[in-house]
């Protein structure tokens, strides 16, 4: 049985060196909050616990957990991660990539890890900028952002990530906002229990660099008008007054108000993130604000076989066929010379 876990067991001793009021220090505090859950569940030591990361501020996290980790190189973090996973299948693998590590350099081994289905948890930080390296646009910047690399503005449509992974057949995607701390417990844990590839986009702010780049929904004064929190079994219902909510207009989402134009609780649609209706939970993923407000939650979470368990599977059927066990029994087959 494992042991049983508090939030200091996941803590390290170094010094959290993000800048003040960064918004990566929440997705710690969750990831920390929430591991002593997932060995519970799991029946693991922490110990079986891996945190990996890219390059970028948001991958100095693992210096920050009291597992084992790995600081790896920029855009790699996936594939150490994937690797990690198909040579111990063992292990609870947690990864910490920016926008940035892995969505520029990193993105075929991003995507191409949602397309295999590994069983890894992706939490991908995204403030829309590259931090560390002080101020340049990324993939997820805004249409026309001003930073250091684009003094006039980007002339660049911004890549939505839940629309990525998506139509990359991901299994699994939640998203939610770095003032959110309970709700990024509770994806995580959600995606600590999916088999396959968890991806979760934790919108955080740079308070240096690109502050207030989700201002327009995170603020709290406005935050329950703008954002939508999906549970599973729930009806899509927000706003302040929780009188706001979303219904099908034929095939497209629209947002509605209870009480007007006969519109009742009823006709608010239910949200069932295991179902396979990619279509319903891509627009789900890709509504924005001032239209829709921006979805939080799990959005997808749907079964498929794992990458590493059809490896394992691979193998051990070989395994089972195969003339020779081992590279000794190989070498010592067929004719043999003594060399004098």
């Amino acid at each position: 049985m494992a042991a049983k876990y508090t939030i200091k067991d996941f803590k390290s001793d170094q010094e959290v060196r993000w800048c003040p009021g960064c918004g990566d220090y929440s997705v710690l505090a969750a990831l920390q909050r929430v591991l002593p859950k997932v060995c519970e569940e799991k029946g693991i030591d922490k110990e079986k616990v891996v945190v990996v990361s890219g390059i970028g501020c948001s991958s100095r996290l693992p210096y920050y957990m009291n597992t084992f980790g790995f600081h790896s190189i920029h855009g790699r973090a996936t594939a150490i991660s994937t690797g990690i996973k198909v040579a111990n299948p063992e292990l609870c693998v947690w990864q910490a990539s920016g926008d940035g590590d892995a969505l520029a350099i990193g993105g075929n081994h991003f995507i191409h890890a949602i397309r295999r289905n590994v069983d890894i948890n992706i939490m991908l930080f995204n403030n829309r900028i590259y931090g560390m390296t002080k101020g340049q646009y990324s993939p997820t910047s805004k249409l026309g952002a001003v930073t250091k690399t684009s003094p006039y503005g980007t002339v660049e449509n911004p890549f939505n990530p839940g629309s990525l992974v998506l139509a990359s057949k991901g299994t699994f995607f939640a998203r939610s906002l770095d003032a959110e701390v309970a709700l990024s417990e509770e994806i995580m844990l959600e995606a600590s229990r999916h088999k396959g590839t968890s991806v979760m986009e934790f919108l955080t702010n740079c308070v240096i660099f690109n502050n207030g780049t989700h201002a327009e929904i995170s603020d709290r004064e406005w935050r329950a008008d703008r954002t939508i929190v999906l549970r599973d079994g729930e009806k899509m219902i927000f706003g302040k007054n929780r009188d706001k909510g979303l219904v099908l207009d034929g095939w497209r989402l629209k947002v509605v108000t209870i009480g007007e134009n006969g519109i009742t609780e009823d006709d608010i649609l239910t949200h069932d993130s295991h179902s396979d209706n990619l279509g319903l939970q891509m627009q789900l993923a890709d509504m924005k604000y001032p239209d829709y407000p921006v979805a939080l939650g799990v959005i997808r979470d749907v079964a498929d076989a794992t990458y590493d368990e059809r490896v394992a599977a691979q193998v051990e059927e070989v395994s089972a066929k195969a003339k020779f066990h081992s590279v000794d029994a190989l070498l010592r087959s067929g004719s043999t010379w003594e060399v004098k």
